[in-house]
């Protein structure tokens, strides 16, 4: 069984265990993509400490058999079912304004859900490119329309990001970021991950600037055996590649249970720091029991194009955040 043992890193930090969670009875924690992978298994944490939990997800069928297994694995678990396709602004709008008028607190957000590179180029709902659309602007509108219930938090809220080391091959495209003109399915994943860690990096300076306690951090799970690696229209011959690779990641590089460490300890520790991006620590940053501060790819950390790409997004999605 894997060992939930968490050293920080650089040296000097503290040592740091799923042991040490704080409770999260009475906290309300929002997972997008919670039914499988990194955030099934961030949940699945989550609810052994006592948090409520709301299950984001797109497929109701899929999403009642992920909390049959959560409150088999946690009969005490407190969890409901939250129907959200973030490929859809119209289906965020409706799932957000319902929450915000329930009056209820959101203690924590975590932006987990994704797409892995879909070999044709495909769009959401609203017509944009799918991976830009759901990875990038779906979380940057629910973030956004979220804040209110956010706000109401007693405590200090977080808003974890899930990004990836994939963005550190990542290019932000301004003049074809929905890849109208040209297609390349892991060009427009990896373009996604960098958006994803700026758009968290900016968020955390926006939220220091206008003196809110509100933190936002940033996690990757390494090289995970998730689901993102094997959903998609592939090929027989490519399927049951992936599903060989899929076994070597989990010997090799970490299981969807290690990858959710990250996860947890940027949704929960007392030494996660807003602004502060959190991964393995083991080979490349791709696997590894010790989770510590993630390396960030130059690019990351272009504040004039940070902010051009969060205006862009607000354009794009209409919903304004800060």
């Amino acid at each position: 069984m894997y060992q939930w043992r968490i050293a920080l890193h650089p040296k000097g930090m503290s040592q740091w265990t799923v042991a040490n969670m704080p409770d999260q009875t009475g906290r309300r924690i929002l997972i997008t993509g919670a039914n499988s992978g990194v955030g099934y298994y961030a949940a699945l944490e989550l609810a052994r400490r006592g948090a409520h939990l709301l299950f984001a997800v797109r497929d109701q069928t899929r999403g009642e058999t992920a909390l049959d297994r959560l409150r088999a694995e946690v009969p005490h678990a407190s969890a409901e079912l939250l129907l959200l396709d973030l490929a859809s602004l119209a289906s965020i709008r409706q799932v957000a304004a319902t929450l915000v008028e329930e009056g209820q607190p959101l203690d924590v957000l975590i932006n987990n859900a994704g797409v892995y590179a879909p070999p044709k180029r495909l769009e959401t709902a609203d017509g944009f490119e799918m991976q830009f659309g759901t990875n990038v602007l779906g979380h940057f509108a629910l973030t956004a329309l979220l804040m209110p219930a956010l706000q109401k938090a007693a405590g200090v809220p977080r808003i974890v990001a899930l990004a990836s080391i994939a963005h550190k091959q990542g290019k932000l495209n301004f003049d074809d970021l929905q890849a109208t003109r040209s297609y390349n399915p892991n060009g427009s994943y990896y373009q996604s991950k960098l958006a994803d860690l700026m758009l968290a990096f900016e968020l955390d300076r926006r939220l220091r600037s206008a003196g809110s306690p509100i933190l936002s951090v940033a996690a990757h799970p390494g090289v995970a055996n998730t689901e993102l690696f094997h959903k998609g229209e592939f090929s027989s011959f490519e399927r049951t590649a992936r599903k060989a690779m899929g076994r070597l990641m989990e010997v090799l590089l970490n299981s969807e249970a290690a990858g959710a460490l990250p996860t947890l300890f940027a949704a929960t520790a007392l030494e996660a720091r807003g602004g502060g991006y959190y991964g393995p620590q083991g080979f490349m940053e791709m696997r590894g029991g010790d989770v510590g501060e993630a390396k960030v790819a130059s690019q990351a950390l272009d504040l004039n194009a940070a902010k051009q790409l969060w205006t862009t997004c607000e354009q794009l999605t209409g919903a304004t955040l800060l």
